[in-house]
Order: C-alpha cells, then sequence, then structure tokens
C-alpha cells in the first residue's frame, strides 16, 4: 500500500499547525502515513517470541481433545444426585492418559484425576475433598455438593478444530507459545523482523572510551535507543556518531536508507541547529518537520526518504536524553509497531492517583517521569522523580512509569487521578 504525502494529510486534521502540533494530531499523522511491510517467513517456537503473526493460526484439533475431569476426584451419572446423601459404589480408576474404558452404571463411580477422560456415561465430577466418607470399594456425596455437569471439561470448550486459535498480527507472548504448543505446531509464519537504522549527530558527541574535550559529551542516546529498539525484536544498524557537515549526514542518511526499513536519528532538529540538516531530510524525501506541543520534545522530524530505488521511514529525534526517550515512545514504537503488521491499540494507559500537587499550562500535553507505588490500603498512587529537565537521564533511570498530562489539562492536586503508561515491557 502507498502512503499519502505528508502534505496531503496535514490538511486532512483540524488545526494541524506544523508550528504546535499537538501529540494527538502528530500520532494521527504518523499512524494514517505509516504502511505495515508485508514480508513474512516461517518461525520455530523457541524463536517466534515477540514476533507478529502474519497471517491466522488455525486449530488442527479440539482442546480439550476428549471430555475430561477438571478436579481429582469421582466421576458419575448426575441422574444419582438427589435431596438424600448417595453411596456410590467404585468400579474403577481413570488417569489421565489412561481411559477407564468400562462401563459406569447407576449407583456407580469411577475414581479420576485431573485431565483424565470422562468414563463414559459420567457427566459430572465431585471433588475429593467435597465426599462425606470414601474407601476403595465406596464413596459417599451430602447432597447439593455438586450440581450436574460440575467439573467436566467439554470436547473443544477451549478452542474447536477449524477456528481461530491466534489471529494474525497478534504480538506472541510466552501464553500464545505454549498454546500453539498444545495444539502440536512447532512453526508459525511471522512478519520479518525490521531493520532499522540508528545513529546521532553532533559535533560535541563522543563515543565511549574516546577522550572528552571541553564542552563534549558522551553519545548517550544510541544505546537507549538500541536497547528500546531490542525490545520490540527489531534488527538494529549502528552507525554510529555522524558529523554536522553536508557530505557526512547525506553519506549516512542514504545508506541507512538503502540497507534499513526505518532510520532513527538523534539530534540536529531544533531550531538553530545546522540549517542543512533539515534542508538534507526534505531534500531526499516526504519529511515534515514539527514543533510539538509537548514537554520533553519539542521538536521533530517525520517522513520517508529515499535513496538509489530504496526508501526508509525517518524519524528524527531531538537531542536531549530523556525526550528522546519519550518521543520515541508515543511516536517512534507505535509506528514501528504498525510497520511490523502488529494488532492492538497504542501503548495503554492507567489512571493513579496523584500524591502530590503538579504545576501544568493547559495547551500542551506533558510527559513527567514518575514512581508507581501502593498506599497504605493498597491502592496505586504515583508521585514525579523530582526534576523533571529533559537532559536528566538518571530520573528515567528512577522512574517506572510516564505520568501524562494531558493537551489541555492544568494544575494536578494531590489526589487527583492522572494517566499513568508503566514502562514494564516498554524500556
Amino acid at each position: 500500500m502507498t502512503a499519502p504525502a505528508l502534505s496531503a494529510l496535514a490538511p486532512q486534521i483540524a488545526s494541524c499547525n506544523p508550528e504546535s502540533l499537538s501529540v494527538a494530531h502528530a500520532q494521527q499523522l504518523i499512524r494514517e502515513y505509516v504502511q505495515p511491510i508485508e514480508s513474512s517467513e516461517m518461525a520455530g517456537l523457541n524463536d517466534a517470541l515477540c514476533r507478529v503473526l502474519a497471517e491466522d493460526v488455525i486449530s488442527p484439533i479440539d482442546v480439550p481433545a476428549h471430555d475430561n475431569s477438571a478436579m481429582d476426584g469421582y466421576a458419575f451419572r448426575s441422574g444419582d444426585l438427589g435431596a438424600s446423601p448417595a453411596t456410590l459404589t467404585v468400579v474403577g480408576t481413570a488417569f489421565a492418559g489412561h481411559k477407564y474404558g468400562g462401563a459406569v452404571a447407576p449407583g456407580e463411580c469411577v475414581r479420576i484425576m485431573t485431565g483424565a477422560v470422562m468414563p463414559m456415561d459420567c457427566d459430572t465430577v465431585v471433588p475429593q475433598e467435597l465426599v462425606t466418607s470414601a474407601s476403595e470399594t465406596s464413596m459417599t456425596l451430602a447432597p447439593g455438593v455438586v450440581r450436574p455437569g460440575d467439573n467436566r471439561r467439554l470436547k473443544g470448550e477451549d478452542l474447536a478444530a477449524g477456528k481461530p486459535a491466534l489471529r494474525k498480527g497478534k504480538t506472541l507472548h510466552a501464553a500464545d507459545l505454549g498454546l500453539l504448543a498444545s495444539l502440536g505446531i512447532g512453526q508459525v509464519p511471522v512478519q520479518r523482523r525490521l531493520c532499522v537504522a540508528v545513529f546521532s549527530t553532533g559535533d560535541e558527541l563522543r563515543g565511549i572510551g574516546q577522550q572528552l574535550d571541553e564542552g563534549c559529551i558522551y553519545d548517550s542516546n544510541r544505546y537507549t535507543i538500541r536497547a528500546m529498539l531490542a525490545r520490540l525484536g527489531c534488527d538494529v544498524i549502528d552507525m554510529g556518531i555522524v558529523k554536522d557537515d553536508r557530505e557526512s549526514l547525506e553519506a549516512a542518511l542514504r545508506t541507512a536508507c538503502e540497507n534499513a526499513d526505518a532510520i532513527i536519528t538523534s539530534g540536529g532538529v531544533s531550531v538553530g541547529e545546522a540549517d542543512f540538516t533539515r534542508e538534507m531530510m526534505a531534500r531526499l524525501g516526504d519529511v515534515a518537520f514539527w514543533k510539538l506541543a509537548m514537554r520533553p520534545g519539542r521538536p521533530m522530524a517525520f517522513g520517508r526518504i529515499a535513496s538509489n530505488g530504496k526508501s526508509a521511514y525517518l524519524f528524527g529525534l531531538p537531542g536531549n536524553p530523556v525526550a528522546v526517550m519519550v518521543t520515541f515512545y508515543f511516536f517512534a514504537r507505535d509506528a514501528l509497531l504498525r510497520m511490523m503488521g502488529a494488532a492492538g491499540d497504542s501503548t495503554p494507559s492507567m489512571r493513579v492517583a496523584s500524591q502530590s500537587a503538579i504545576r501544568k499550562k493547559p495547551g500542551r500535553t506533558e510527559f513527567q517521569r514518575g514512581i508507581l507505588t501502593s498506599d497504605a490500603n493498597g491502592n496505586p498512587q504515583v508521585r514525579v522523580t523530582g526534576s523533571q529537565g529533559s537532559g536528566i537521564l538518571r530520573s528515567m533511570s528512577e522512574a517506572n512509569c510516564m505520568i501524562i498530562l494531558g493537551h489541555e489539562q492544568g494544575n494536578v492536586n494531590a489526589g487527583d487521578p492522572v494517566d499513568v503508561v508503566l514502562f514494564d515491557g516498554l524500556c
């Protein structure tokens, strides 16, 4: 599917002002612009964790394959239940994997284990702890302890043969792999891994191990971005640090474009940065430069560039370390998942009481680093980590969630509910 031009999409969104673009509008533009990559491969279960299904998986069998017992106890006919205690004769035992093949007449029962096939003519199981008395030859149960059909799992009640077990677009987690194994399926069609090229721009940046000259800093953003991409299961091309000049930047963008599905850069998109950075990105393709109504992470570039017949989506993130993580989480991450063909909504949030007041002016979205805990009654609560400067990477390390203060939201009082996104599974 061919993506429409960004210039054509923007007018369709009300109040789409690139000089002060709301978070919601930017997310909508990215969502409508980015298209899934249609390319798949087969993966064994041991290699399928966090991969995205490329097709529906159809169950080849009924689950469970037979009516079976949900409890250790005694299987019998529900017609033996009545208003008086019932004493039934034990005529055999059914173990998981070893079916009891005999008949069970009225007034008889079979000792049965969890998962064992229900004996013929039996439709109810009483758990062993609910019987009044039991011996090797008989069992007595009181009236009302079970109802007809209790503790019996029906053939195919979990999953019927020929029905979808997992849908296309599902990101496979541990439980999904167990489900597939229970169906005897050892390989599944998955979307191929995305390849993402990453580099940082800035003459002030130094790599780990290099000497820090006056005014220089170590490049932390590439390591942060690489780690976040690894959590998404992407293959990464690390292109290092690119100098602030036209030739270096053009060469890096072309190389990245020709070898990756997406490019993520940090730095070089702010007002006052070298003009050739913006000029180069725009010259190579369909790229928009936004001033987002958010904090942190105001400047951002997004679009698609091309070189020698190949193209890649581009995410030009800010240079400040916290802003890099915020813009990745709330813009790039969902776009990459869409490229993978992953189904589902954006990053889920929860409502939690704020422990203290938070100052906030309407007119922009703010992402504050938070620490989610529980109060004395076990109710969730959240507090900010302290100073929220966009260069304080330590605050992201201390936080376990992000507090999202909406575009129109004002000051928060202690005890007010706020939206929170957990970092667990994101970073």
